[in-house]
């Protein structure tokens, strides 16, 4: 990898030679601007407004525009005064936890490769030691013409440097969290917890930049003369969907996709978006109550026809068993009186025999 900056790691008495490149590159699609009638390319021009003409490179300085507009000119020899001492030098100032660093400071990471066979035990010493002690080095350094922050932190085998905004370049969250009072459920949090659970963790490698894949299935196309693939049809708005129901369906969706078994789902409750007013319709407003008035007449008539219809199946349903209660008593009579009948015929037939015998 090529270098972009070359000095050493300042650990107290230590000096360690390093170099430093870049630890990360961007594969997202570039494009460039053209003239859409022709497919000419646009470029941009430096041009010095007071005398209206293009300028090269050679002719271009620095310049600090101040609150009034004015331009204050910076020459390089202004500045090859200030004293930075990091110039060349990675200077670690603290050893701090790894927690104590706010990700929303990180910037651009670098690795830091040692630069010849007399930095391989000075910087083998400094990374065992961040292994050991479970925390991170604070540094200073200079960069393309400015002082920075950096993070020193081991990398497998290696060293790497965050670079961290200064602690006043960071913004406060004012104002971007709701201003509104709003209550979770315990049950909204389980649904919450168990949708986290079902999608577990995931394999960062596996995961890849679906976006820059079709530009790129487009660019070849219109390379090969073909016809663009369609993107697939995303789901329209307009409906607002329950959040207990979209957790439920999230966890269901989530197991599905893992295969595991899932319990038969509800349906969710979906209501449609209040329609815009315009502005005609502000006169109409006391058609609006009466309708609002009869919408609630229906749903009190509603509601009344339901009970109505539950009290007339509650009385069917009684009328019902009452019924099926008569028939089983008028049953168990007749059949006692049929038992009554065959006994006193059984008797009668005992006492006839009796006296038939007598008389023989």
């Amino acid at each position: 990898m090529r270098s972009i900056w070359n000095g050493a790691i300042s650990f107290g008495l230590v000096s360690i030679p390093i170099k430093l490149v870049n630890a990360t590159e961007s594969h997202s699609i570039s494009f460039r601007q053209i003239h859409t009638e022709d497919g000419g390319r646009i470029r941009y021009r430096k041009v010095c407004e007071l005398e209206d003409r293009e300028v090269s490179s050679a002719e271009i300085g620095k310049g600090y525009e101040d609150a009034d507009g004015t331009i204050i000119p910076i020459t390089d020899e202004d500045l090859s005064h200030l004293p930075i001492p990091t110039a060349k030098t990675i200077e670690i100032v603290a050893f701090v936890p790894g927690d104590r660093i706010d990700p929303l400071q990180m910037d651009a990471a670098y690795y830091l490769q040692a630069g010849g066979a007399p930095a391989a035990k000075p910087y083998t010493l400094l990374r065992e030691a961040l292994k050991r002690s479970n925390k991170v080095a604070i540094a200073k350094y200079a960069l393309r013409g400015r002082e920075r922050l950096g993070m020193l932190r081991v990398v497998g085998d290696a060293i790497a440097m965050h670079g961290l905004l200064w602690p006043d370049e960071v913004r406060a969250p004012e104002g971007v969290a709701p201003d509104t009072d709003v209550t979770v459920r315990e049950k909204e949090l389980d649904l919450a917890d168990a949708l986290m659970d079902t999608l577990g963790e995931v394999d960062l490698d596996d995961l890849h930049d679906e976006y820059r894949e079709a530009v790129e299935e487009v660019v070849a196309a219109k390379a090969a003369g073909e016809t663009p693939p369609e993107a697939p049809s995303t789901p329209s708005g307009g409906k607002v969907l329950d959040l207990m129901a979209a957790l439920e369906k999230s966890v269901r969706a989530a197991k599905e996709s893992r295969g595991e078994a899932t319990e038969a789902p509800d349906e969710a409750d979906v209501s449609s978006l209040p329609e815009r007013k315009t502005a005609g319709a502000s006169p109409k407003q006391t058609g609006g109550k009466k309708s609002t008035s009869t919408a609630k007449k229906a749903t009190a008539a509603s509601g009344s026809a339901r009970k109505s219809t539950a009290k007339t199946a509650k009385t069917a349903k009684s009328a019902q068993a009452a019924k099926k209660t008569t028939q089983s008593q008028s049953r168990s009579t007749a059949a006692k009186k049929t038992t009554t009948k065959k006994t006193a015929a059984k008797k009668t037939a005992a006492k006839k025999t009796t006296a038939r015998k007598r008389t023989a």
